[in-house]
């Protein structure tokens, strides 16, 4: 049974690479782990990111960034050091100065979004993650084609919501790798599409944003639908699990108004169980 605090365990963990902390401030962003904090040190500053070491996806998933980030060039903070010990992940970040990005439909920061996902899109897709293929969507596909729509060679980061991304300078850095996978080229512009009706945008000036990558044009517009339609089922069946999440029922309004947009009308019952 464990004496001290979570706190103390971490920190006396991460002194070989810190030294000692002058401050550890607690922080929103990355809020599927068990700790994130800024760490303020003689050879940092450093975003802390820390889990429990126990077996299972929120686990993985730290892992899963931890062996992205050799691979992802400047689009992300480097990692600078980890830690695995017997009951804790740790991973010691670049600390970002910037802001979360504005995607209002007037914002100057909307091409710096599109250029960070254009980035993304050039990304080679690294051995490593060769068998991290996209299956989340899958369950809400109408069927077995539908499913395999979503399939590709691409590196994705599928986690894109503001917050995510952040503006430093005039340049725009993306952050949380928390569940990169393969598959097609189009999830992320058309996820960032859903994320720009949310912020304001109709759902043709949404596009039109998305339109300006090459994933989106290679894509077959059937693909395009066939995914909007499993992304409402998947939001709505997320709200409907934390109803008192208003974000997720945002994100179902806007997965409706770019269904709608596409004249695509998914039953509620076409998601397969």
């Amino acid at each position: 049974m464990h004496t001290h605090s979570p706190l103390s365990e971490i920190l006396s963990l991460i002194q070989e690479h810190t030294g000692p902390v002058t401050e550890f401030r607690r922080t929103e962003q990355g809020n599927r782990s068990d700790l994130t904090a800024i760490a303020d040190c003689a050879t940092g500053p450093f975003f802390v990111k820390a889990m429990r070491n126990r077996p299972g996806g929120r686990r993985d998933s730290l892992v899963r960034e931890r062996e992205i980030n050799d691979h992802l060039g400047h689009i992300s903070p480097p990692l600078l050091w980890d830690v695995e010990a017997e009951d804790w992940l740790i991973l010691g970040f670049e600390v970002v100065d910037g802001r979360a990005a504005d995607f209002a439909p007037d914002s100057p920061d909307l091409p710096l979004a599109v250029d960070a996902l254009a980035l993304i899109g050039r990304l080679p897709l690294p051995e490593i993650a060769r068998n991290w293929t996209e299956t989340r969507w899958d369950r809400f596909a109408s069927d077995n084609w539908e499913a395999e729509l979503f399939r590709g060679d691409s590196l994705l980061y599928t986690d894109i919501n503001p917050d995510n991304m952040m503006v430093q300078g005039r340049r725009m850095r993306v952050l949380d790798w928390a569940w990169p996978t393969k598959g097609a080229g189009f999830i992320d512009p058309a996820l960032l599409v859903v994320q720009l009706i949310a912020s304001g945008h109709s759902p043709a000036g949404a596009e039109k944003w998305a339109a300006q990558l090459a994933a989106w044009h290679r894509a077959d517009p059937r693909a395009i639908d066939a995914f909007a339609a499993a992304n409402l089922r998947m939001s709505v069946a997320f709200s409907e699990r934390k109803p008192d999440e208003g974000w997720l029922k945002s994100l179902v309004i806007a997965c409706r108004l770019w269904t709608d947009h596409r004249g695509v009308t998914p039953s509620a019952d076409g998601a397969r169980r």
